[in-house]
C-alpha cells in the first residue's frame, strides 16, 4: 500500500468513495485563523490535503451543510466578525461561540454546563413557548403558582393543555401542594420562577428549591426553572438553580439578558439535556430558524461584561423599589404590599373592589398597569395591580400620584 492509500484510507469510505466529514474536520487544523474569508481559508486547507496525498482525484467530500456542521463552523471571530453566506449558515442553536460563552457563564454561576445543552432563542418567551410545543399535548396538565406570567400560561392553553395553580406562600410554592398534585393531576411539565418571581418579587427559600428538585428527580416530571430575574436580587445574591441542586433531574432553566442588559436585546437561551437541546433545535428550525445574528454578535460582548452588568441593574432597582414603596404609601395608604425582595414591580393588594375595574379607570389618568387577572393560572383574583418599577424616577413619582387620583374617584364612585 502506497503512502496516498494509507492516507486516503483514512478519510474515505470506500464503498461509497464519500470523505467521512468528521475525519476530514480532524485533518484540517486550525483552518480558520487566518486573515483570509473563511471561504478562502477552507478551500485553501482542503487544497492542502490534496496536495499532502490526503485526498485524490475521485473522492467525494461531504456536502456543504454536513461540513459546516461537524465543523462548526465559527462566524464569529473576536473583534472582527466574518459572515460569508457562501459557506456559513446561522445554525438554529445558536452561534457556537454564543452557546460556549453562555455554558461558562452557567457554569461560573454554579450551574456545570456544556455547549450542547445551550438553545439560543429570540427572548426567553421563544425558549418557554418551544418547550410547551414539545412537551405538552391537548388534554395535558402544567402545574405552575397560583399567580404566574401569562406568557406560559397562554401557551400551554394555545397547546390545548390544562393548567393548574399552586398556591405561594411568603417562602415561595406550598410544596405539599405540588406534591399532592404531581400525584393525583400527573403533570407533563412544572413551570416555575421561584427567583424573584413576577409579579410577587418573592424568592423562593432555600429548603423550598431543594425539594421542588428533588420532586423533580423522584417523580421524573420535567420543571422548567424561569431564571430571567434571578440576577436581578436586592441583596446583591443570586441563589443557585435548581438544576444545579440535582443534576440527575429533568430540569430545564431558562435564561435571557433583556432584564440585565437590554430590554430590546431579544437574546435568550435555555439549558436542558442535548437530547433535549436536539429536538427542540429541530423544532425551533421549522419556526423561524434562528436568532438574529447581529443580536447574538452583541450577546457576546454583553456576557462578557455580565458581573458588572448584573450588580448595577440590581442595585438600580433596588433604589427604585424603595423609591415606589415610599410613594405607594404616600399615595395609597390602605392598599397592602410586602417590599420585594427583586424583580422589577411592586405587587399591591387593593382593600376593595376589582383591580381589573379600577386597572380600566387608572388608564383614564394616564397609567397603565395589570390587574392580578392577567397573571392567575387558573384560579379567579381580582385583587392585585403590578405596579413596574422601571420608569425613571420622575415617571415613576408623577404615575403613583396619579394612581391615588385614580383610587379616590374609584372609591367615591363605590
Amino acid at each position: 500500500m502506497t503512502l496516498v492509500d494509507r492516507a486516503t484510507s483514512a478519510l474515505v469510505d470506500h464503498r461509497t468513495a464519500i470523505v467521512s466529514a468528521e475525519r476530514l474536520a480532524a485533518r484540517l487544523g486550525r483552518w480558520a485563523h487566518t486573515d483570509a474569508t473563511l471561504a478562502v481559508s477552507l478551500a485553501e486547507a482542503i487544497a492542502r490535503l490534496v496536495r499532502d496525498g490526503e485526498l485524490r482525484g475521485g473522492d467525494r467530500l461531504p456536502s456543504e451543510r454536513t461540513l459546516a456542521a461537524t465543523l462548526a463552523v465559527d462566524i464569529v471571530q473576536r473583534h472582527r466578525p466574518v459572515l460569508d453566506a457562501t459557506t456559513v449558515e446561522a445554525d438554529p442553536a445558536g452561534l457556537p461561540d454564543l452557546r460556549a460563552l453562555i455554558a461558562r457563564t452557567m457554569t461560573a454561576d454554579g450551574t456545570p454546563t456544556t455547549p450542547a445543552q445551550i438553545l439560543v432563542t429570540h427572548g426567553a418567551q421563544q425558549a418557554l413557548s418551544l418547550l410547551v410545543d414539545e412537551i405538552v399535548s391537548p388534554g395535558d396538565t402544567v402545574l405552575t403558582e397560583e399567580v404566574a406570567w401569562p406568557g406560559l400560561t397562554d401557551a400551554v392553553r394555545r397547546r390545548g393543555g390544562q393548567v393548574h395553580g399552586i398556591r405561594l406562600t411568603p417562602e415561595g410554592i406550598d410544596v405539599e401542594a405540588l406534591e399532592r398534585a404531581i400525584v393525583v393531576r400527573r403533570p407533563v411539565l412544572i413551570a416555575l420562577n421561584p427567583h424573584n418571581h413576577n409579579p410577587t418579587g418573592m424568592q423562593t427559600s432555600p429548603a423550598i428549591r431543594r425539594r421542588i428538585a428533588d420532586l423533580a428527580a423522584e417523580h421524573g416530571v420535567t420543571v422548567v426553572e424561569d431564571r430571567v430575574l434571578a440576577h436581578v436580587s436586592f441583596d446583591g445574591i443570586t441563589p443557585p438553580s435548581l438544576a444545579a441542586l440535582r443534576p440527575d433531574a429533568p430540569i430545564v432553566v431558562v435564561e435571557s439578558l433583556s432584564k440585565w442588559a437590554w430590554e430590546g436585546l431579544r437574546v435568550g437561551w435555555l439549558r436542558a439535556d442535548p437530547v433535549l437541546v436536539r429536538r427542540l433545535r429541530g423544532l425551533r428550525q421549522s419556526t423561524d430558524l434562528s436568532t438574529s445574528v447581529p443580536a447574538q454578535l452583541l450577546a457576546l460582548d454583553l456576557l462578557a461584561e455580565a458581573p458588572a452588568l448584573r450588580r448595577e441593574v440590581a442595585t438600580v432597582h433596588r433604589e427604585a423599589a424603595i423609591t415606589a414603596g415610599r410613594l405607594l404609601t404616600a399615595h395609597l395608604p390602605d392598599w397592602r404590599w410586602r417590599p420585594p425582595r427583586g424583580g422589577l414591580c411592586l405587587w399591591a393588594q387593593l382593600p376593595a373592589g376589582s383591580a381589573h375595574a379600577f386597572a380600566r379607570r387608572a388608564a383614564g389618568f394616564g397609567v397603565s398597569v395589570a390587574g392580578s387577572a392577567q397573571f392567575a393560572s387558573d384560579v379567579d383574583a381580582d385583587d392585585h395591580i403590578r405596579i413596574p418599577i422601571t420608569p425613571v424616577a420622575e415617571v415613576l413619582e408623577a404615575g403613583l400620584a396619579r394612581l391615588g387620583e385614580a383610587w379616590r374617584e374609584d372609591a367615591a364612585a363605590r
